[in-house]
């Protein structure tokens, strides 16, 4: 039989008005019946626990545990007796006895139990066998199997998305937002014990689903973090490479592995679960060869007074050496304050440079800073390839006064 956690006796309240023909009979049934709470007898409440009447659902991720027991119901004694608990599932087949030794002998009456646990890893259908071998009196050797056959549900439905952050000082940055939506599609509540993201090794992570309240940390679905069936949930977490990586500009080129999500919940009577993603992927922004970010610039600048903007270069090709040139081009409202056409430099396979640059407003109000095509420009020279041309992201806008 399947060990699992009891349930709340409830029972079904019939009452009556007391004009009625049975009078106060039905209320005083319900007051007399020990399963029922004093003083809330029509309320469906219980104080009484149940066992299971059926083998009920099982499913992904938690423990499935079983009562074994081979009981002898002759008037012989038998010998060398081997019972063996195989799980059989679409993949494999798992041994579930705790030993492999056998019993020398077993009287009449007397039994042998056993309980085992198994954590499902798997959804589908899944057999039990039980084989029992043992010698009896006259020194035959008998053998029989049982079978029990079950399916494991799907407890959870998760969906990741990827977003590619977006800040003021860049168009595209390192830092890759991930959120998880996960809906219980049970028949019973859910309590949300844990829900964290294991990231890979080239990434840290920030959990973005609690506030500060107080100077203390609170969950953003409240204290009690139930999950109704067929509820849905959406968890964010905030990705940023680690320093080392982040300094190897073709390492997080292409595809690469973020992480996995570990799920842990509990149901009736605190039974719980357990469930581990696969290693999430996600396809990097494409960079190009040459990376271009920006990252200084001041909020608010004096008109016609020279502010300073710091750029980030960075060579995203693992094999090329960069020459870079820089040619600058002026707008109506804002004027390039340097030399243009000067060279930049050597830049090595993944590594990068730091560019201050100067301007200047001639126009008040909030402006946009240089961008596209015939506004500013980097050259690229590089062996064995033609050269190319960078040009600035769309630039954030400065308050000029």
């Amino acid at each position: 039989m399947r060990l699992t956690k009891p349930t709340l006796f409830t029972n079904i309240p019939v009452t009556c008005e007391e004009r009625d023909l049975p009078g106060n009979l039905f209320n005083q049934l319900m007051k007399d019946d020990p399963s029922t709470v004093k003083g809330a007898e029509t309320l469906m409440l219980g104080e009484m626990l149940t066992l299971p009447q059926n083998f009920g659902n099982i499913f992904l991720g938690e423990t499935f545990s079983s009562y074994i027991s081979v009981h002898n119901d002759s008037n012989q004694v038998v010998k060398d007796i081997l019972v063996k608990a195989d799980l059989q599932t679409s993949s494999q087949r798992l041994n579930l006895s705790a030993s492999s030794a056998a019993v020398a002998e077993l009287k009449p009456d007397c039994c042998i139990d056993d309980v085992i646990h198994h954590e499902v890893k798997e959804i589908g259908t899944h057999i039990l066998v039980c084989a029992v071998s043992y010698t009896t009196q006259t020194g035959e050797k008998m053998y029989f199997r049982k079978f029990f056959k079950f399916q494991v549900l799907k407890p959870l439905d998760v969906k990741t998305k990827f977003y590619n952050a977006e800040s003021d000082l860049s168009s595209v940055t390192d830092e890759v937002f991930l959120e998880a939506q996960i809906q219980n599609i049970t028949t019973s509540p859910m309590f949300m014990e844990k829900v964290s993201l294991e990231p890979s090794m080239m990434y840290n992570v920030a959990e973005l689903n609690t506030v500060d309240t107080a100077g203390e940390s609170e969950s953003t679905f409240g204290a009690r973090t139930y999950l109704q069936p067929m509820d849905t949930r959406q968890y964010l977490y905030c990705l940023k490479p680690k320093q080392e990586f982040a300094e190897k500009a073709g390492v997080i080129k292409g595809v690469t592995v973020i992480g996995k999500l570990d799920i842990v919940w509990k149901t009736n009577l605190g039974e719980r679960g357990r469930l581990q993603t696969s290693q999430l992927q996600r396809m990097a922004p494409g960079y190009g060869d040459v990376r271009l970010s920006l990252e200084t610039i001041p909020d608010t600048v004096n008109l016609e007074e020279p502010f300073d903007i710091t750029c980030k270069i960075t060579n995203c090709s693992s094999e090329r050496t960069m020459d870079l040139v820089l040619e600058m081009c002026n707008t109506n409202s804002i004027h390039w304050c340097g030399v243009s056409g000067r060279q930049l430099g050597k830049l090595h396979p993944s590594s990068s440079l730091h560019l201050a640059l100067t301007l200047l407003s001639s126009v008040q109000g909030l402006q946009t800073l240089p961008d596209g095509y015939h506004h500013s420009s980097i050259k690229t020279f590089g062996p064995g390839f033609c050269k190319g041309i960078l040009h600035y992201p769309e630039f954030p806008e400065t308050f000029l006064i």
